[in-house]
């Protein structure tokens, strides 16, 4: 499955084009991304998705040289989880 990536989401489509899965962050005017949430259709749940959409929100963040608030409560999980997320996240969070 490709992730599509956008400036305020990726997500992945089925073959209809219909979002499956997908994390949405609000970008901000500072070094910010705020993670929103994160949805996975009940047919994928499981199967790691929603943990290949927050690696690829870092990876933009990382990119863009932006810190992550993890709103979201998976996105806060997977951060509480993986330290090689933990220096992305914004301090003052």
């Amino acid at each position: 499955m490709k992730i599509i990536k956008s400036d305020s989401r990726h997500c992945i489509e089925n073959e209809k084009g219909e979002t499956i899965a997908e994390i949405r962050f609000v970008p901000t005017e500072s070094n910010l991304l705020i993670i929103d949430q994160t949805f996975v259709t009940d047919s994928l749940r499981g199967q790691g998705i929603a943990g290949r959409l927050v690696a690829s929100a870092v990876d933009t963040a990382r990119e863009q040289n932006k810190k992550i608030i993890p709103l979201c409560s998976f996105a806060k999980a997977e951060f509480n989880k993986k330290t090689e997320y933990q220096a992305m996240q914004a301090n003052r969070y």
